[in-house]
């Protein structure tokens, strides 16, 4: 019997979201929803206010943690999300640049690399998110380049 396939023939994975340790939950709460547009869907308050929560925009759904106040935790180096990256493929990374601009952030302007146009966000922990869309566009063009 092979024990990687559920027995329904459904698939039993249905989908991965990056779980994010954060210093500061009201400064990342700001960020992911005054910023990038996400919408709070559930939360743990055990103590009256958020020390966890799943947060969704679309088809993309993340979870963030602030350490436990009333318990040690191991020290980080650095900022938590130090090295880390989310790449998001989406239909328009260019409306997104736009929109994130609109929302106070600072994205990168999108340039084209591998067949996509990129734009990226740094969070306030230091999570790198890339948002990539697929284009016919010459590699390495920047948007300023095309539109200016």
């Amino acid at each position: 019997m092979d024990t990687n396939k559920p027995l329904t023939g459904e698939p039993n994975i249905l989908q991965t979201v990056p779980f994010f340790r954060v210093s500061a939950m009201d400064r990342s709460l700001q960020f992911y929803i005054d910023g990038l547009g996400y919408a709070l869907t559930n939360k743990w308050e055990p103590r009256g206010f958020i020390e966890w929560c799943w947060l969704e925009r679309e088809g993309a759904a993340i979870m963030l943690q602030e350490p436990r106040r009333d318990k040690p935790t191991p020290p980080l180096e650095g900022k938590p999300g130090l090295g880390v990256s989310i790449t998001y493929q989406c239909r328009d990374a260019i409306a997104l640049y736009r929109e994130f601009l609109s929302r106070g952030l600072s994205p990168t302007e999108p340039f084209v690399g591998n067949g996509l146009w990129v734009t990226q966000v740094t969070d306030p922990d230091g999570y790198n998110l890339f948002f990539e869309s697929p284009t016919d566009v010459q590699e390495g063009t920047v948007l300023s380049a095309i539109t200016s």
